[in-house]
């Protein structure tokens, strides 16, 4: 495994469709950082999200790459053995007629589901260990339930065992809480938590502070395609950077190592 940053963007200008997101921005994050994009909607995370998993393209100009460990071009496939992605955009185009097993066994193939002649592509050896991390994830029993009838949380924790087919070294997770209950975040953060204990890095993309675990160190806020800080995660979570980010007075507790927001009592 090369030494280069997991990402490492630089002077890049990106559109989503007509949009320009981002001009001339820079980032990089290591390999082996345990890092969280925080930002309100709107600010460019998903436009983010998309350029890492190499759905957008930077525009061409000189001195300025978008490199995923140290590459600029990636074949998917290869890409996904390194990266793992969730997202609440994924999980939407499924079918909901797709099964639990199918959706962890589409990580193989990089696809969305593995309908008609993609399920012949499907190894013995694949369908084992994916009956594997579904057990692991605590959803064996999920494999012949269609996607309608799962709750929110089984959902993502299918999604979650899509990524983990190829043992990535990293999970990039977009709001990972979005959508669930009470009960159901908690056992997701607490996933999330056991794959930082056994080695993954985790890049978390939210807007919420309290999705962040306090194995995540490093914190990034974005603001309209541009970093308003980018540091150690006690420096960076302040009120002032926090109302300079959401443009909203806020108030900051921190309850075992979890960071949590409230409103500032108006004047």
């Amino acid at each position: 495994m090369t030494d280069a940053p997991l990402i490492d963007i630089h002077n890049a200008t990106i559109y989503r469709g007509d949009t320009r997101v981002f001009e001339n921005f820079s980032v990089s994050i290591g390999q082996h950082e345990q890092a969280a994009i925080l930002g309100p909607n709107g600010s460019g995370k998903t436009t983010l999200l998309k350029v890492i998993n190499r759905e957008i393209y930077p525009v061409r100009q000189d001195d300025s790459w978008v490199r995923i460990l140290g590459r600029e071009t990636w074949n998917v496939w290869e890409l996904r053995s390194h990266i793992g992605i969730v997202s609440h955009d994924l999980q939407m185009h499924y079918r909901n007629s797709t099964t639990g097993l199918n959706v962890v066994l589409s990580g193989y193939l990089s696809s969305v589901g593995i309908h008609g002649l993609l399920s012949r592509q499907i190894t013995s050896e694949q369908r084992e260990q994916a009956a594997s991390i579904m057990r692991e994830l605590g959803i064996e029993s999920l494999a012949a339930t269609p996607l309608r009838k799962m709750s929110t949380g089984q959902q993502r924790r299918c999604l979650l065992g899509r990524a983990l087919v190829h043992n990535p070294d990293t999970l990039i997770l977009d709001e990972p809480t979005a959508g669930l209950d009470l009960s159901a975040s908690f056992d997701y953060l607490a996933r999330i938590r056991r794959q930082i204990a056994s080695g993954k890095s985790i890049v978390l993309v939210t807007h919420l502070l309290n999705e962040i675990p306090p194995d995540i160190q490093r914190i990034i806020l974005l603001r309209e395609g541009r970093i308003v800080a980018d540091g150690p995660k006690e420096e960076i979570l302040t009120e002032e950077n926090l109302e300079k980010t959401y443009d909203a007075g806020v108030r900051i507790a921190k309850v075992d190592g979890y960071y949590l927001a409230y409103p500032a009592k108006s004047a």
